[in-house]
């Protein structure tokens, strides 16, 4: 079976290339570890890279010291100072210890394009309805996002830019 990350990041990447744009990619860990091929390209076309922990774990749920562990892990491949929480959800004794060395970066337009039960329609209009100057949009690369993120992104993005949106890297 081929790896979620080798099916869908070339589309997104690909997709951004088509239209010019540099995104931020928060990364998971094992992901860059087992393909680091899509890592070097990440880079290599000028996009931003952040920690995303190295085993997207439910801070909530860890201990500290392995939530901050699982960070420094990542941090190792991803040498950011930029840090998106997985889920958007930590301890605030995770968030305390973290802030001296990472800019915490969450979002506020979520596609919802992880939701199997939303149609890739919808997931565009999550997008394109909650967008405003200055979102943080958020698309995921893994499998079950793949029919949302197919159909919506390059339709918002083709959108948003004739609205005059313009992209930036954080």
């Amino acid at each position: 079976m081929m790896d979620l990350f080798q099916k869908l990041t070339p589309f997104v990447l690909d997709t951004l290339k088509e239209y010019n744009i540099k995104a931020t990619f928060f990364c998971v860990g094992e992901n860059i570890k087992k393909n680091p091929h899509l890592f070097e390209r990440i880079l290599e076309e000028g996009h931003q890279v952040g920690n995303h922990t190295y085993n997207h774990l439910k801070g909530w749920i860890t201990t500290d010291e392995e939530y901050l562990e699982n960070i420094e892990k990542c941090q190792h491949l991803t040498k950011s100072k930029l840090f998106r929480p997985p889920y958007g959800r930590a301890k605030k004794s995770q968030l305390k210890t973290l802030y001296p060395n990472y800019e915490i970066i969450m979002w506020d337009v979520l596609t919802g394009d992880f939701d199997l039960s939303l149609s890739p329609e919808k997931c565009y209009k999550n997008t394109i309805e909650n967008t405003e100057n200055g979102s943080i949009i958020v698309f995921h690369d893994n499998i079950k996002a793949i029919p949302r993120v197919t159909y919506a992104l390059p339709k918002a993005i083709a959108y948003l830019l004739a609205k005059n949106y313009r992209f930036e890297v954080l």
